[in-house]
């Protein structure tokens, strides 16, 4: 069936392509076939989740001259670490369904003899008027514990053996 799927999305792209040139059709036959299958339906696109999860609240606890060991603590690890820019971190974070991403965040944070400098990217610190202080109630509800039933024959073993099997 994939296969079947294939062919026919070839086939139909070719057609389409008519006067063009092969190496021009052929091009196109080489993204025709993702992006048929993109929107072919019955076809499983995950949920792709990829780089480091920054938000606001972690950009608004940064403060010029923080070393480079609290701003880990603060946003993590950061996803790019450049060799030949050891001063600076990047972190990005993509979210998307299959291969289209739709949404796409950058932050890079600079640094100066080890010390945050600057802070650019799409997420910025807010000033201190207008932030808002997210208290977040956790409630956690536990079920009573009911031990399960035991069985017909586990009942009868544990008669004939007073017990002595169970752990």
């Amino acid at each position: 069936m994939r296969k079947l799927l294939i062919f026919i999305t070839v086939l139909a792209t070719v057609v389409s392509a008519g006067c063009s040139s092969f190496s021009e059709s052929m091009n196109s036959v080489a993204d025709a076939v993702p992006n048929a299958l993109d929107r072919a339906p019955f076809v499983y696109r995950p949920v792709i989740q990829q780089g480091n999860v920054v938000k606001q609240e972690q950009i608004n606890e940064l403060q010029p001259g923080m070393s480079k060991r609290q701003v880990k603590f603060v946003l993590g690890t950061p996803m790019l670490n450049d060799v030949f820019h050891a001063n600076r971190w990047d972190y990005a974070y993509t979210l998307g369904i299959g291969s289209r991403p739709h949404e796409i965040r950058r932050i890079t944070v600079f640094f100066e003899n080890d010390r945050l400098v600057r802070i650019t990217g799409d997420i910025r610190p807010q000033p201190e008027s207008e932030r808002v202080e997210i208290k977040q109630e956790v409630v956690v509800t536990v079920p009573d514990w009911e031990p399960r039933k035991k069985s017909w024959w586990r009942r009868t073993v544990d008669t004939v053996t007073f017990g002595a099997l169970d752990d």
